[in-house]
């Protein structure tokens, strides 16, 4: 198909339309609890069938096939291949539905990816690969319900690079408005548009009401066709009921429609008589579609960073001349390198310059390291900066979000080598305005060259605004003239439009008093419209000179960061310096601090010096659960996400094991603040929140007897007899296995000495947890343990 997006087109205005639920009619239709939905592609081929069959007389044009969760792990020791699953379930599309376009459906594979949980991402990307392969003979591949935009990029990864079928890429957003790993639709679009996905969507989450300023999000993040597939509303965890009828459900969607959606179905609570009347309701549509905004946008998977103002690019990732991060290189220290990335965000750097070129290293290897190790602990985006193409690729290849690339020039073969690249992983990239020649003395030279480099984009696909032009900076101790033709050519490029960046550094290389000589040609060169300085943040005059232009140009509302960030106080020509703040307290000890960062080895190491002065309970009450509370309020106030917890939860696991060992070297007891069983409830497979739960409940101190999935209630109830236990936690994420959750319960509640009891799970409700019996109800991890101290006394 050569042009895969007009697949998803809107044609004279026609919405495509999409299916409904295959989970909601199986169930409907009678399948047990605790069934594999897939499986019955070969077990009851005609029961899959009927489904399809309905959805395409209601009138759909594309069919999922029943494949969501057919994947390697799910499939293994039941008897089937992946390759019989997914050829059963296309034929079953083929047989019932053949006037429908019939879609490889990929959901997520049920396993965190690192950092977060084990899987890596190279093995998720084998995973998925192996399901494209197999379903090769679909006519395009839908990969939805992804919470993890990691996940997300290895399926597309895989799906681009093992077919040449259409893809459509569909995300689940909560009510926050940012997905379970906290990724934004901006985030979701501008990644996932650049590394080449067909059409855009999001689905499941919540009602089609919540879902419509998401949408709009979406389409002005990119120029591909958008996909709306919503749930109908909130499932009534007794009957399994969705809240909205097929004509709220329409009403509620046909916003989202009218701004320019053109690909429309429904997911969990939908049937074929939802698609016949979101049909009658579109027939004379015509959408009238949001634009995409051209912008320079680079991002990771929590932080995006629009390059319509001053954005400083942190420099001191980088060996040049720097003997101790040459060394770090070569042991292999990702823990210093982690502590300069930290530093300067902290100091105020909106994106990261990372360089691990150095003699003696392989940095092929290195830089995709390099940039997980940095991502697992700082949020903002990176620049990738090297001139190896084969270590470029390897490191744009694992990278979470949408990159820079630092550099090409106007030389051919660097533009040959790098452009492809670029394209390919959805970067953006930085041009040097120099050629074969070198670096040029005037600025029209300079601008020839970036014509060059620009024009060289366009033809490879990358858009103009991806295109950040670096006009070069000189030192004036040998060509003091050099620095007006820099700001010339800054200043020309700007008016066109063109988004410039400049190492400023070099123009001070050899002389007296460097910082002053830098911060004022710093603010000459955003004065002249350059926007993405390459700067050393943690100089204060570099500092200085960002903070106070970010003022003079109106960046900074009222003042307030440039007042914050002042060490003096106001009044008067004569500043009197401030009170420096102490950094003692529960959240600034440089122990609880390595905690809330996420510094495992930083954290274990300062846990053993505190550990040959003072004992383990000390460590635990006055260190350790104060920092895990600040990050526990901070994720539950939306200060951080999902990812930091879980690598504060990493930190804090590496203090407890220094205390385990000590107290083992001592004789003394180990430290337990309660033992909790958790199980998800009997018919359900999916236990991602409960391993999350249980991470953090392990990190405060609790020892946790994880009793697994699919876990019958009489196994529960056996566990809390012969351990004595006083807290249990359920998960249930489907609505057909709450009555297991509601017989774990009732059993529970019977025996004598009953324990407490918290339960949770997408499809659990405060009111179904008080009605079954339940003491507490637990949206999240930190829920489960405000619940744990209460039973346990602390």
């Amino acid at each position: 198909m050569e042009n895969k997006t007009s697949l998803f087109a809107s044609s004279n205005g026609r919405i495509l339309l999409l299916d409904g639920s295959m989970g909601t009619m199986l169930q409907k239709r009678g399948m047990k609890p605790g069934t594999i939905p897939e499986l019955l592609n070969i077990t009851d081929p005609a029961l899959v069938q009927s489904v399809h069959r309905d959805y395409a007389r209601a009138g759909s044009d594309i069919v999922y096939a029943n494949t969501f969760g057919a994947n390697p792990d799910k499939l293994k020791n039941t008897g089937f291949s992946l390759e019989e699953v997914i050829a059963a379930a296309i034929d079953n599309v083929r047989t019932a539905a053949p006037d429908c376009l019939c879609a490889l459906d990929i959901g997520p594979l049920g396993q965190l990816l690192e950092p977060l949980g084990t899987l890596s991402f190279e093995d998720a990307y084998d995973k998925f690969a192996a399901i494209v392969r197999a379903g090769k003979t679909a006519d395009l591949i839908v990969i939805e319900t992804m919470a993890d935009l990691y996940e997300t990029k290895a399926a597309l990864l895989a799906a681009k690079e093992n077919s040449d079928l259409p893809v459509l890429v569909s995300m689940t957003f909560q009510e926050d408005g940012r997905t379970f790993t906290g990724t934004t639709p901006e985030i979701f679009a501008r990644t996932m548009t650049g590394l080449g996905a067909d059409c855009l969507g999001i689905n499941c989450s919540a009602g089609p009401d919540t879902l419509v300023p998401l949408l709009k999000e979406v389409l002005a993040n990119t120029h591909l066709p958008v996909a709306a597939k919503p749930n109908a509303g909130l499932p009534d965890p007794r009957d399994g009921s969705y809240s909205l009828s097929d004509a709220q459900f329409v009403q509620d969607l046909l916003p989202a429609l009218e701004a320019g959606v053109t690909v429309a179905g429904g997911c969990c609570g939908t049937t074929p008589e939802t698609i016949q009347a979101l049909k009658a309701a579109v027939t004379d549509l015509q959408p009238d579609r949001i634009p995409c905004e051209p912008k320079s946008v680079v991002c990771s998977a929590l932080q995006s960073v629009t390059a319509d103002k001053v954005c400083p690019i942190g420099e001191r990732l980088n060996p040049t001349g720097k003997k101790r991060f040459q060394q770090a290189l070569k042991d292999r220290d990702f823990a210093y390198l982690i502590s300069q990335a930290l530093e300067q965000v902290e100091a105020g750097a909106a994106i990261l310059d990372l360089n691990v070129g150095a003699p003696g290293i392989d940095e092929t290897a290195l830089l995709p390291e390099a940039v997980k190790r940095i991502q697992s602990v700082v949020d903002v985006p990176l620049q990738l900066d090297s001139s190896n193409p084969a270590a470029l690729e390897a490191a744009l290849r694992v990278y979470n979000g949408k990159p820079s690339v630092n550099s090409v020039s106007a030389e051919q073969e660097k533009l040959k080598a790098v452009l492809p690249l670029v394209k390919r992983y959805g970067a953006s990239v930085v041009g040097l305005a120099l050629d074969e020649e070198g670096i040029p003395k005037t600025a029209e030279k300079r601008l020839e060259n970036a014509e060059k480099i620009l024009k060289a984009c366009e033809e490879a696909g990358i858009a103009r605004e991806d295109v950040w032009i670096d006009c070069l900076s000189l030192t004036v101790s040998a060509q003091q003239e050099q620095a007006m033709e820099t700001l010339k050519a800054i200043r020309t490029l700007s008016d066109r439009g063109i988004q410039t960046t400049l190492g400023v550094s070099n123009i001070s290389f050899g002389l007296p008093d460097r910082g002053l000589l830098t911060a004022t040609f710093l603010t000459m060169a955003m004065t002249a419209g350059m926007r993405l300085p390459i700067v050393n943040v943690n100089n204060p005059q570099i500092r200085g000179a960002l903070d106070a232009f970010m003022v003079l140009n109106g960046q900074d509302a009222n003042a307030r960061a440039f007042i914050d960030s002042s060490p003096h106080e106001m009044g008067g020509n004569s500043p009197v310096t401030k009170p420096v703040k102490s950094d003692a307290g529960s959240n600034g000890t440089p122990l609880s601090q390595a905690i809330q960062k996420g510094l495992k080895d930083e954290a274990a190491a300062l846990a053993r010096d505190y550990l040959k002065t003072r004992d383990s309970l000390a460590l635990t009450e006055e260190e350790l659960i104060p920092a895990l509370d600040q990050v526990g309020k901070d994720y539950e106030t939306g200060v951080i996400f999902l990812p930091q917890l879980l690598q504060a939860a990493s930190a804090a696991q590496s203090v407890f094991e220094e205390i385990r060992m000590k107290n083992a070297q001592s004789g003394g007891s180990q430290v337990n603040r309660g033992t909790i069983v958790m199980a998800t409830v009997k018919g359900d497979i999916h236990d991602i929140g409960k391993n999350i739960a249980s991470t953090i409940l392990e990190t405060y101190g609790y020892q946790v007897l994880d009793l697994g999935r699919d876990v019958d209630p009489a196994v529960i109830v056996q566990t809390v007899k012969e351990k004595d236990i006083r807290l249990v936690g359920l998960s249930a994420l489907m609505t057909t296995t709450l009555p297991a959750m509601e017989e774990t319960v009732k059993q529970l509640k019977a025996l004598p000495n009953p324990p407490k009891v918290m339960v949770g799970g997408a499809v659990v409700t405060p009111e179904y947890a008080e009605s079954i019996g339940a003491d507490y109800y637990c949206a999240d991890a930190m829920a489960d343990c405000a619940a744990a101290r209460e039973v346990f006394g602390q």
